[in-house]
């Protein structure tokens, strides 16, 4: 019986050294999702770098293992459920892999919070703070604490280590939008006041202060935002800097982003249990203490994102 045209033809190509073109076709989609792997692999390893470079000084402060251990867990649900949006921004502008739609930023998001939890884990876990002997709760509590910060860390590696995303970012930024630039300060205040937010010396300097003090603190870190706002930018603001004046930048951006400072320091300190039981006056002058360094992480934001 002859054999099909179609299989001689096949047979023929491949005795005169062609590859059919379906073989092509497959070896070019294993080369690309090849190279796809490995590229996303770098990128998973730039993201551990970015949340370990982030989150190691609340890896090692004993508040944030406490936190773990005593923060209500409704709280800690309230600062998780706060937290997922802010992922999803970030992956947006920030991300450690490129991505161009709504699934991908938000399998983007999730990635950078696996990494977190990971991390937080393996390095919880190589301090001695975790163990056999703890209940599941209290695992729980400390690895999703120190796991945000972590995750923030991760989604802008790019950003602090020159990964692909930085580059595919950089026409969002330039876009971006009043709502865009005051998502990007909430950032950059959560960045810093993290940091200091869980420590006894918030508590501390806030008691020892005089309301003349609290004013004075407020004054000093609306110069120091405004300061800097008005030399650095937002993302996307380069190309604007030379149509705006002092006073413009203070309405339209310094005053704003303070203003978000002190909301991201005041719910950082409800999180964390420090407004429990305590006068207004004390939580007012904590939420200026903690408002300073949420000021300077706003007004740098480009510095991170």
């Amino acid at each position: 019986m002859a054999r099909p045209a179609a299989g001689r033809a096949r047979e023929l190509t491949t005795a005169g050294g062609f590859d059919p073109p379906e073989r092509d076709n497959t070896d070019m989609n294993a080369s690309l999702a090849g190279e796809a792997n490995l590229r996303y692999a770098a990128s998973l390893a730039l993201a551990f770098g970015g949340a370990l470079l982030f989150a190691f000084p609340l890896l090692m402060t004993m508040e944030m293992w406490w936190l773990g251990h005593s923060m209500e867990r409704w709280r800690l649900l309230v600062f998780l459920l706060a937290a997922l949006p802010m992922l999803l921004g970030l992956s947006y502008y920030a991300g450690f892999e490129p991505t161009f739609r709504l699934t991908d930023e938000l399998l983007d998001a999730l990635a950078a919070f696996a990494v977190g939890i990971i991390l937080s884990v393996v390095a919880l876990g190589l301090l001695g703070q975790l163990g056999p002997g703890m209940t599941l709760g209290e695992i729980v509590g400390k690895v999703t604490v120190c796991a945000i910060p972590a995750s923030i860390g991760a989604l802008v590696a790019g950003k602090q280590f020159g990964g692909e995303k930085a580059d595919t970012g950089r026409h969002r930024k330039a876009h971006m939008g009043i709502a865009g630039r005051m998502f990007v300060a909430v950032v950059g205040a959560v960045f810093l006041a993290f940091n200091v937010a869980p420590t006894e010396e918030m508590v501390l300097i806030a008691y020892m202060m005089t309301p003349w003090h609290g004013l004075a603190l407020m004054a000093v870190s609306l110069l120091l935002l405004h300061s800097f706002l008005y030399t650095l930018g937002f993302p996307g603001q380069d190309e604007r800097r030379g149509d705006r004046n002092l006073l413009h930048s203070l309405v339209a951006s310094s005053i704003p982003a303070y203003a978000l400072a002190l909301l991201v320091s005041l719910f950082c300190l409800w999180v964390f249990g420090r407004t429990q039981g305590t006068s207004l006056n004390e939580i007012a002058q904590m939420t200026v203490v903690l408002g300073l360094p949420a000021a300077l992480g706003a007004a740098t934001a480009r510095l991170v994102i």
